[in-house]
């Protein structure tokens, strides 16, 4: 069971949640997010350390990395949860600096994250990687083109990196949550309401992230949904066709 948690975005909703989870069990916790005063009232309240991050920061994500490795002596779990949205798509709705953020901080956190924690996990002997993408990665999301398409990113980057890693021990998974009861479903709750789907918990994805990160699976994107367990999404093989 890993010991050492560094949790991206950990001031809030999934966040928070995965803190206080992994405290209760005895595991240390390292919460980074631009938001200081919730996290660290987050921090304080699990016994952890709070460390102000911009994961759209490179040298914020190294910074956070180096405290949970000088405050607790390692890192065995990394979960990159921060995640932004609302730059609309490609018509009237789009706004640039919305998008400029949605990019920074969804996709340069997610790589500045993993370039960050890579290293110091191998380093540790291995760990797990938890990024933190959406069901809007695997498939259209028409409320926010833009969102949807940096999730997309990220389940590529995650799938594409494992097999880098896994020699140095170290595990790397997407989760694709629907929709969960945080900050970022407050303007679609009207939808989410006429369309009776179900909300899932904070509580519930950390509870997938903590089984996934004792997994040993890696590569791989799950699907998180309200009331059901973690369940990997089906990737088609794609066979190349040979050269004649």
């Amino acid at each position: 069971m890993p010991r050492v948690l560094l949790i991206t975005g950990g001031a809030g909703g999934i966040g928070a949640a995965m803190a206080h989870r992994f405290a209760a069990t005895g595991g240390r916790v390292l919460v980074a997010d631009i938001d200081e005063e919730t996290g660290r009232a987050v921090a304080s309240a699990v016994g952890g350390l709070f460390v102000r991050t911009d994961v759209s920061n490179e040298d914020d994500n190294r910074r956070a990395v180096e405290a949970a490795i000088s405050e607790f002596g390692g890192l065995d779990l990394v979960h990159l949860n921060a995640g932004t949205g609302g730059a609309g798509g490609a018509g009237d709705d789009f706004d640039l600096s919305r998008y400029r953020r949605t990019l920074a901080v969804n996709l340069d956190g997610t790589m500045f994250g993993l370039r960050a924690a890579l290293p110091a996990l191998a380093a540790h002997g291995g760990g797990a990687v938890v990024v933190t993408a959406s069901l809007a990665g695997l498939g259209p999301a028409t409320f926010d083109p833009v969102y949807s398409a940096t999730k997309h990113a990220i389940v590529g980057l995650v799938r594409s990196l494992a097999p880098a890693w896994s020699d140095a021990g170290i595990t790397i998974n997407a989760i694709c949550p629907g929709f969960v009861d945080t900050q970022m479903i407050t303007g679609l709750q009207p939808l989410i309401t006429a369309g009776g789907l179900a909300v899932a918990t904070p509580d519930e994805v950390a509870a997938a992230v903590e089984s996934l990160a004792s997994s040993g699976v890696t590569g791989e994107a799950w699907t998180i949904q309200a009331g059901t367990p973690p369940t990997r999404f089906p990737f088609p093989a794609i066979d190349l066709p040979k050269a004649r």
